[in-house]
């Protein structure tokens, strides 16, 4: 269950770091949940580029272990 919970956090991450950096670059003055990250455009989308790459490693170890206990096909 503990591998399962870190895929659907890592899912989250990544769905919510694409849409966010989708948004921006988009609406540069629509930061989306980061807006309170100081520094500016880039930090903002450096923060979101993170939890993309953060949320897919997060999902592929989630999915992996998953797989070897048993509990993903």
């Amino acid at each position: 269950m503990k591998h399962v919970t870190v895929l659907i956090i890592g899912m989250l991450l990544l769905v919510l770091g694409a849409q966010g950096a989708i948004r921006l670059l988009t609406d540069h003055d629509n930061a989306g949940l980061l807006a309170w990250l100081p520094g500016g455009f880039a930090t903002r989308l450096a923060g979101f580029a993170l939890a993309v790459v953060l949320g897919a490693l997060l999902a592929g170890w989630g999915s992996k272990k998953a797989k070897q206990s048993g509990r993903g096909r």
